[in-house]
């Protein structure tokens, strides 16, 4: 038997990644950020609107940046009612994905939302809410399911259909006074941020 060096084969050790956000965790992040919410209502309805100026101005330079507070405001109690269920429930669930995902999708969520808003809203409009984020997140779960092809978070994307199906029709030009323009953009922003999510995965 020949002597000499004999390679030997290398076998390589899956080690089951720890997810950086628990269930708890998340949960106690989106509790804090809806409380932000209601408490920024709180002041506005104090100062008599004053934070109603941080809204999105549609089409006015001036007004473009607003597109980073606009999210945290609404026009009332009601509205804002209405936004913080899905808002509770879609960021939990991007949220326990990871802390990058949510990132990503959050801020891609705000800004092609509120570049939707700001640039498709007839001029002078004010524009805010949460909506265009949350249509965001509905829209990163649903594409991601598809993606990734995984048996959980196709479930996932189900159940929000059935859950939530009938926020697809806000995408679509209305005159119920609801930003639709808002609504489309952060679809926009989600789906993108699945798509470079997906790709770096």
């Amino acid at each position: 038997m020949p002597g000499g060096y004999q390679p030997v084969p290398r076998t390589r050790t899956t080690v089951a990644r720890r997810p950086d956000v628990t269930p708890v965790g998340a949960a106690k992040f989106m509790t804090a950020a809806l409380a932000l919410l209601w408490l920024l209502e709180l002041v506005d309805m104090m100062s008599a609107g004053y934070l109603d100026n941080f809204a999105i101005h549609a089409r006015d330079p001036q007004g473009l940046v607003y597109i980073f507070t606009a999210p945290l405001l609404h026009f009332g109690w009601q509205h804002l009612v209405s936004n913080s269920v899905p808002f509770f429930v879609l960021g939990w669930l991007v949220l326990i994905s990871g802390r990058t995902r949510f990132i990503v999708a959050t801020l891609l969520s705000v800004v092609v939302s509120g570049l939707f808003a700001w640039g498709l809203t007839p001029y002078g409009a004010y524009v805010a809410g949460a909506s265009g984020l949350i249509f965001g997140w509905f829209a990163y779960l649903l594409v991601r399911g598809l993606w990734t092809r995984d048996w959980r978070q196709i479930l996932i994307a189900v159940a929000l259909v059935v859950v939530y199906g009938g926020m697809v029709w806000g995408v679509l030009p209305t005159d119920s006074g609801i930003s639709w323009q808002a609504h489309l953009g952060g679809a926009v922003g989600g789906v993108t941020a699945a798509g470079l999510m997906h790709r770096r995965d």
